[in-house]
């Protein structure tokens, strides 16, 4: 039968330092994409204003009983019959960190999708750190980019990112701290245990997580039949199937399965699971993130 996908490998050369810079080469044209996805949803966008301690005002609201006296605005109370609170801006120090899985599952790529996973999640996280940087918020990316605000976020990432050799492992997630947000693109393809215990000392440090699952329709779908080669792009393991067909049924059950384990624990720790197939547009993701990421956070957590 024909190829149904294939692992968009740049160059033939396995060798590392190739692959890199042919990696770098391509990370200014997934700004633009980045950019022209941003234009598709800026106008909804908007920071995360919320109430605090700080020297902006944010709201009149109508005073509650039990609350220190001093917090009443008397000027704005005299105007009518009730007494109102002038509240000020939260503004305590935050950080949104952002980090693309970039190991060789995600440059997988079939014929239904016009781009790789990995090309998909590097728009995605581009694309945040743009409107994040518009609005305003600290971003960061672990191991690579330490917490800075400028208008330019997105650009600076993409500088960092092409002079980065990408691998397989994970960052250390020790330097999230409480009240930050984590937004990670991936395939999450590895046992959900795994991705757990990766993302566990979050939970314990009282930061959220967002999770995007970039996804391949052919992944979801399995739509292969007869005699077929499947090839692990991380270890290079091979199995042959000689009716393929015979093995879809089980596989989309472990693999839907795998995905409601790690949308079910992230909705029990108030994070956000969003899905997004490289046949869908980026923008659909963004907007599902944007909404986890204003909403108030969870207070019993």
């Amino acid at each position: 039968m024909a190829r149904i996908g294939e692992v968009t490998t740049t160059v033939e050369t396995q060798d590392a330092l190739v692959r890199a810079k042919t990696r770098a080469a391509l990370v200014p044209d997934m700004l633009v994409e980045a950019r022209r996805v941003v234009n598709n949803v800026i106008a909804g966008w908007h920071g995360r204003r919320r109430r605090g301690i700080g020297e902006n005002f944010w709201q009149f609201r109508p005073y509650v009983e039990g609350e220190a006296l001093s917090r009443i605005d008397w000027r704005r109370s005299a105007r009518d019959d009730h007494i109102y609170v002038r509240d000020r801006e939260w503004e305590a120090a935050h950080t949104v960190w952002l980090w693309a899985d970039r190991s060789p599952s995600m440059l997988f790529r079939s014929r239904h999708a016009a781009t790789s996973k990995e090309a998909r999640a590097l728009v995605l996280i581009l694309a945040l750190g743009e409107l994040l940087s518009r609005s305003g918020e600290r971003i960061a990316w672990p191991g690579l980019a330490a917490p800075f605000a400028a208008r330019n976020g997105a650009e600076r990432l993409a500088q960092y990112l092409s002079h980065d050799e990408p691998d397989s492992s994970r960052p250390d997630l020790t330097v999230v701290r409480r009240f930050s947000d984590l937004i990670v693109a991936g395939d999450f393809l590895d046992p959900p245990e795994d991705t757990m215990r990766w993302l566990d000392p979050l939970a314990r440090a009282g930061a959220r997580a967002h999770l995007i699952e970039v996804a391949d329709p052919a992944e979801e779908t399995f739509p292969y039949s007869g005699r077929t080669e499947f090839r692990d792009p991380e270890t290079g393991e091979k199995l042959t199937a000689g009716r393929a067909e015979t093995l879809g049924e089980d596989y989309r059950r472990l693999y839907l399965a795998r995905r409601e384990t790690l949308a079910r624990w992230c909705k029990k720790l108030g994070w956000s699971y969003t899905v997004n197939h490289t046949d869908r547009l980026a923008s659909e993701a963004l907007i599902s993130v944007h909404l986890a990421l204003t909403a108030e956070m969870d207070v019993g957590r």
